[in-house]
């Protein structure tokens, strides 16, 4: 039985965790004969594991004389060092990935083994804190990383390469706050979870995939909190985790259920004093189980019975990557919020990215992700843009933003011959927290603005974009707070988004009675918050009604569907890892921006801009990631085909 009081617990750069009273359940604690492994007894062997791919051949640990491949007793490869902790994950059927940290030289070397012999190898740098462990996680692409842990509350992830592939230098994704007096660690793959200890707490899991945020959930606590007596090492077993307490002279078995994590199995270990390292192997339903007393160097084994539940194969949405990144807003925090597009209408290959700094203004960036200008103007959060005004007779290029700071919307010029963007005024609106923003074109002599506040009351201005003032002409409200929003130019129509609720569409025209009609409700693939919401007209198909895209901002995702009933969904997807351009993926998205204009270079069929939440490889402020909507065009033929 495993008793968790409720309570609340916060953790160093961790958010709060509740602990909820957990369902009794019967749990067996079985005796089991350990026999010490004769096959090692000649040397101290600090740590050592069977090799993925190839699990008749070990790989050990072994003090002053390095690593060591063996089948059987038999050394088949060697390498020179002082390794202490091993760390794996299987590549391929011929092929293993392998991680070693020196206890002197406190790197860690990753190299990758193919079938019995040493290949490719790379190191860590330096960390500025004792690495204490080592473990590897492989995630949905195939994408190899290594977290390193400490005992000081320290940990960061680093990405080695894809497959087989191991880059020339690792990449530091993400630091990461964890448990001090952490030693060992583990990933279940599975599952994305890492699982580390905590040394007098217990055993925590936090979100292993890259762009995940650091949220910790508890696995099993030490007392009062719990029932354990103590918490170090873990190891993996099919459907669960293993847990070491070795205060209680016992291994636990916890697997997951709609409750938490629950308790299976208990087994005693053998009288040692000193149980650190911990490795199970699985084989035709039995569990082969090794430990090592660090006490006096043995290393003990047994085997128990564990009937197998297949594990459901890691699967996720499909994932595009960015081929541009911008430079990171200067603010730090959550600051970057909202991006527009602005097309040149001559020379498309100048277009560039309006997006806002809901902490300082507006920033302006090039096709390269490069800052072009920046505009500090006070706390902007959505923005869009509008072209073929004609007020005096020339085309004018406007942009529209929300105005925290003074619950106005802020006016912007573009200028078509050097891009340069200048604030032209404020306008006043009766809101008192300004939130969402969008333009709306009817025709080339009008243009209107939807401007919304948190209580959810949504006006709709008409601008004068000769004297750049506006009136109220229209106003509505939706049940609760929304934000993104996006005008159908061609078919008046809104779509406004509702964060925890969905997508509703309305007439965009002034004189028309305002009833949402709901679009996409949270649920599915839709995860709220509902954010950033945009149009993409496939030039191919200019007489259909535009695709919408969304910002599914609860699991990092997007998705695009028909922009007319029944809004079929066409597709959903996930931004990652640009590998060779270095380039991290997207998450907690607020802002997107999409066109289906040839831009030049690699958007010949448009770009989807997205506002990134967590910068990532390496850690940095804010900022907004380019992905080629050829790369989006791919999935959605190939989930209509």
């Amino acid at each position: 039985m495993v008793a968790l009081f409720a309570f609340a617990l916060v953790g160093c750069g961790a958010t709060e965790a509740k602990f909820e009273q957990q369902d009794k359940v019967n749990v067996s604690t079985v005796t089991v004969q350990w026999q010490p492994k004769t096959d090692v007894a000649t040397v101290a062997v600090l740590d050592r594991l069977a090799l993925p791919h190839a699990p008749e051949h070990k790989l050990l640990a072994v003090e002053h004389s390095g690593l060591q491949i063996r089948e059987g007793e038999k050394v088949v490869a060697q390498m020179a060092g002082n390794f202490e902790n091993l760390a794996a994950v299987k590549l391929s059927s011929n092929a293993s990935l392998v991680g070693a940290l020196d206890d002197v030289s406190q790197q860690v070397t990753v190299l990758n083994i193919v079938d019995s012999d040493f290949d490719t190898t790379i190191m860590l740098p330096k960390q500025n804190y004792e690495v204490s462990n080592l473990c590897f996680y492989q995630d949905y692409e195939q994408n190899n990383y290594a977290f390193l842990i400490s005992e000081i509350g320290v940990g960061s992830q680093w990405l080695l390469g894809r497959g087989e592939r191991l880059l020339a230098e690792p990449m530091q994704v993400r630091s990461l706050p964890i448990p001090p007096n952490s030693q060992f660690c583990v990933v279940d793959q599975a599952h994305e979870t890492l699982l580390v200890n905590e040394d007098g707490v217990g055993f925590w899991a936090y979100p292993a995939h890259a762009e995940a945020d650091a949220l910790r959930q508890p696995v099993a606590l030490i007392k009062p909190f719990g029932t354990l007596l103590s918490a170090a090492n873990m190891a993996l077993v099919p459907n669960g985790v293993m847990l070491m307490d070795p205060e209680a002279q016992q291994l636990h078995i916890v697997q997951r259920s709609d409750n938490g994590w629950q308790p299976a199995l208990h087994i005693l270990l053998p009288e040692i004093d000193d149980p650190e390292q911990l490795h199970v192997l699985e084989y035709e339903n039995t569990l082969q189980i090794e430990l090592r007393d660090d006490d006096n160097d043995t290393w003990w084994h047994t085997a128990i019975d564990w009937p197998r539940r297949p594990d459901a194969p890691l699967t996720g949405l499909p994932v595009v990557s960015a081929s541009v990144e911008t430079q990171p807003v200067d603010s730090v925090g959550d600051a970057a919020d909202d991006p527009a597009i602005w097309v040149h209408p001559e020379r498309q290959s100048l277009s560039l990215v309006l997006a806002t700094n809901k902490k300082a203004g507006l920033e302006v960036y090039r096709l390269d992700g490069s800052r072009k200008q920046s505009l500090p103007v006070g706390r902007l959060n959505n923005v869009d843009v509008r072209s073929g005004l004609y007020p005096d007779g020339q085309e004018w290029h406007l942009a529209g933003a929300s105005h925290r700071d003074s619950n106005s919307i802020s006016l912007f010029a573009i200028s078509e011959k050097d891009g340069v963007v200048t604030h032209v005024s404020d306008i006043a609106t009766a809101l008192h927290n300004v939130y969402g923003f969008c333009l709306y074109r009817p025709k080339a002599d009008e243009l209107y603005a939807f401007i919304n506040d948190k209580d959810g009351t949504v006006l709709q201005y008409e601008i004068d974009t000769r004297e750049f003032t506006g009136s109220e002409v229209r106003r509505f409200s939706l049940g609760s707070q929304p934000e993104g929003c996006v005008a159908d130019d061609i078919n008046h129509r809104l779509f406004i988004g509702e964060e925890d609720v969905g997508v509703w569409v309305l007439n965009a025209q002034w004189d028309s009675l305002a009833e949402p009609k709901p679009v996409i409700k949270v649920g599915g693939l839709l995860h709220d918050d509902v954010e950033g919401i945009a149009l993409y007209q496939r030039l191919q198909d200019a007489d259909q009604a535009p695709l919408l895209v969304i910002s599914s901002q609860g699991n990092d995702s997007y998705m695009v569907i028909d922009s007319e009933p029944p809004y079929k969904t066409l597709g959903a997807f996930r931004i990652g890892i640009n590998l060779q351009q270095g380039i991290d993926g997207a998450s907690e998205t607020d802002g997107l921006a999409v066109t289906s204009a040839d831009l030049g270079g690699g958007f010949s069929q448009g770009l989807l801009v997205v506002q990134d939440g967590r910068n990532r490889l390496p850690e940095q402020t804010q900022n907004f990631k380019f992905v080629p909507w050829d790369k989006i065009e791919l999935l959605l033929g190939s989930k209509n085909d």
